[in-house]
C-alpha cells in the first residue's frame, strides 16, 4: 500500500499505520482519500483484524478540517459512504469489524478528536496529548460525530462543558471525563498499544465481530443522527458570521503550525 499522507506496517493480523500529513497532520481532502482507501483494503483482507493509529507528528495527531477545503474532503468521504459526510466516514469505522486503536500524542481538535472518538479504543500520552472539540468558537456545531460520542461518553453537563467552551483539555482530564481510556506516559504508551492490539488480534474475528456489533447497539448513534449534524455544520459553516470568524482566525494564524500550539488562546480573543 502507497499513500501520500500514511504509512502502513502489517505484523501479523495488526495493522499499524502512521499518520503524516506536513506541516501539522490537517485533515484536508488528501488525508481523507487515504484512509477511505486503507479502511477498504483492510475491511477486504481477512488476514487484518486490527488497525492502530498513530501519528509521525510529535505535536499533532490530527489537528483539525483544512477549513479551506471543506468541499473536496467531503467528496473525498463519499467514496466509501456514497455521501460527502465525514461523519459518516467515521461512524463506518466505529461499525466495522475491524478492531481500531487511537494511539495519541500532541493535538486532537475538531475532526481530530472526532476520528479518535470513532475509533474502538483511544489511549494517549500524559505529557503531550491536548484534546478540544473547538467548532463552536466559529459558531459551529461539530459536524463528525462528537455531538454523539461525547454526550455517551461523558454525559450532558459534560459534554455540554467541552463543546461549548472550545477549550483545550489535556490527558488527565481527558481520562477523567472519559474522552479517553487511559492516560499514560510516552514512555509506555508504544509497548501498551502493540501489546494489546497484538493481543486482541489473536483471538477469533467472529467474537470482535458480534461483540462490537452487540456494544455499538447500545451506544453508537443511528446514521440520520449523523447526517444531521453533518448537515449542519455544512448549513452552518457558509453562514457570514461563521465565515467572519473563520477569516478572522486565519489573519491571526489559524491553521498555522506555531500558532495552532494554544490554539484556545487565539479563539479566545478573536473578537478582541
Amino acid at each position: 500500500m502507497i499513500f501520500e499522507t500514511l504509512t502502513a506496517d502489517l505484523e501479523g493480523a495488526v495493522l499499524f499505520v502512521e499518520i503524516s500529513a506536513p506541516p501539522m497532520n490537517l485533515l484536508g481532502p488528501e488525508l481523507v482519500r487515504d484512509l477511505v482507501t486503507l479502511i477498504q483494503y483492510a475491511e477486504a483482507d481477512d488476514g487484518i483484524n486490527v488497525l492502530v493509529f498513530r501519528s509521525a507528528d510529535p505535536d499533532y495527531f490530527i489537528s483539525h478540517v483544512d477549513v479551506t477545503r471543506v468541499k473536496e474532503y467531503r467528496q473525498e468521504a463519499a467514496k466509501l459512504t456514497g455521501e460527502a459526510s465525514i461523519a459518516l466516514l467515521f461512524r463506518h469505522l466505529s461499525a466495522s469489524r475491524l478492531v481500531s486503536i487511537a494511539q495519541i500524542e500532541g493535538r486532537v481538535r475538531g475532526a481530530g478528536s472526532e476520528f479518535v472518538l470513532a475509533c474502538d479504543m483511544r489511549f494517549a500520552a500524559r505529557e503531550s496529548a491536548v484534546f478540544s472539540q473547538m467548532e463552536p468558537a466559529f459558531g459551529l456545531i461539530p459536524g463528525g460525530g462528537a455531538v454523539q460520542f461525547l454526550t455517551r461518553l461523558m454525559g450532558r453537563g459534560r459534554a455540554l462543558e467541552v463543546m461549548l467552551s472550545a477549550s483545550d483539555y489535556d490527558t488527565e482530564l481527558a481520562e477523567r471525563y472519559g474522552w479517553i481510556n487511559r492516560a499514560m506516559p510516552a514512555e509506555m504508551l508504544d509497548e501498551f498499544v502493540a501489546s494489546l492490539a497484538r493481543r486482541i488480534a489473536r483471538f477469533p474475528r467472529a467474537g470482535h465481530a458480534v461483540v462490537k456489533d452487540r456494544v455499538n447497539a447500545i451506544t453508537l448513534a443511528a446514521i440520520a443522527d449523523f447526517r444531521r449534524d453533518s448537515d449542519l455544520f455544512g448549513e452552518n459553516v457558509r453562514q457570514p458570521e461563521a465565515q467572519r470568524r473563520v477569516g478572522a482566525a486565519l489573519a491571526r494564524g489559524f491553521q498555522t503550525r506555531e500558532v495552532e500550539l494554544k490554539l484556545a488562546r487565539m479563539l479566545g480573543e478573536l473578537d478582541d
